[in-house]
């Protein structure tokens, strides 16, 4: 009962305030979600990974159309049952387009139950997110004092809003980098979530990393700026949404961030070090929202926009 009433206490006291507020749509939201890749120049081996996004508890997604002139095969990665289309372009396809057109109905995330899964499997480092002394002790000192899980986990993101600054400029940001987050205490929301889950899974709170795109919600209809993410924690049986770059960018709204997904929100993919079968030569994928070219073996950038239309009434 008494964790009930904190988690209460945590979670709420702000949430009548939210009409009020831009960017923020309660409830449900429907839209009409295009994914559009143009290749470039294919002359070489290559090979294309697209995420295809996946109802859930949370949005509910049909597809309209999907436009791919390119044989492709649909695969599903190995940890986390994402969705993906694995394509092999020739030099006959350079320049074309593909395009992926989604009808979806979302609702707003707080927090839910495990349903059965083992949440301790999200204890483990990955690649870029390793567990070390630098982030337990950072993370320590941010608990002190704190009881349960939940109340630990705001005080981290309290420690992640305080410490951090997001700003793109330079070089490392954007790759959800722990490691450079904790010393450039700079990045985008790709490293701030990654900071989060390093110092959560330091100090025990399994916690995990999704990534889509935000809807905008002062328009109906036009382009969405780029890829968005956030994390989860778990506490006392539940996952718990966190989006602490959003909450460092409103910072009316950074207690609703703490336990709040929007429903104009599109989850494509979850997880960090993808596993798939054909996999990239450059190894695991890192995290997959924009698609992922490989060219005889490098890296290579695609055209990608996405938009959206609102189709609810």
């Amino acid at each position: 009962m008494r964790s009930l009433i904190i988690t209460a206490l945590v979670l709420g006291g702000i949430l009548t305030a939210l009409a009020d507020q831009p960017g923020i749509i309660k409830g449900s939201d429907e839209f009409e979600f295009v994914y559009r890749v143009k290749l470039p120049e294919i002359n070489g081996d290559a090979r294309l990974w697209i995420p295809l996004a996946k109802t859930d508890a949370f949005q509910t997604v049909a597809n309209e159309e999907i436009s791919i002139p390119i044989k492709w095969e649909k695969v599903r990665d190995r940890d986390y049952g994402n969705d993906i289309c694995v394509l092999h372009p020739q030099s006959a396809d350079s320049g074309k387009t593909i395009e992926l057109r989604y009808r979806v109905v979302r609702r707003e995330k707080s927090p839910y139950p495990a349903n059965g899964e083992d949440p301790a499997r999200y204890l483990r480092p990955e690649k870029l997110v390793p567990i070390n002394e630098t982030f337990k002790t950072l993370a320590e000192q941010a608990i002190a004092g704190k009881g349960n899980d939940l109340e630990r986990a705001k005080a981290l993101y309290n420690h992640v809003l305080g410490r951090m600054r997001y700003d793109k400029s330079g070089a490392g940001w954007g790759r959800g980098d722990a490691v450079y987050a904790c010393d450039a205490r700079t990045g985008n929301c790709s490293d701030f979530h990654a900071y989060f889950i390093a110092l959560a899974r330091s100090i025990g709170i399994p916690a995990r990393f999704a990534i889509g795109a935000t809807i905008p919600a002062d328009k109906n209809e036009g382009a969405i700026e780029g890829y968005h993410c956030w994390a989860e924690f778990f506490a006392d049986g539940r996952w718990v949404p966190v989006d602490i770059s959003e909450g460092w960018k409103n910072p009316k709204l950074a207690e609703y961030y703490f336990g709040h997904n929007l429903a104009n929100r599109f989850e494509l993919t979850k997880g960090r070090d993808l596993i798939v079968d054909p996999a990239p030569a450059t190894g695991a994928i890192n995290f997959l929202a924009y698609p992922l070219l490989e060219i005889d073996g490098k890296i290579m950038k695609t055209e990608t926009s996405f938009s959206f239309r609102r189709t609810r009434t």
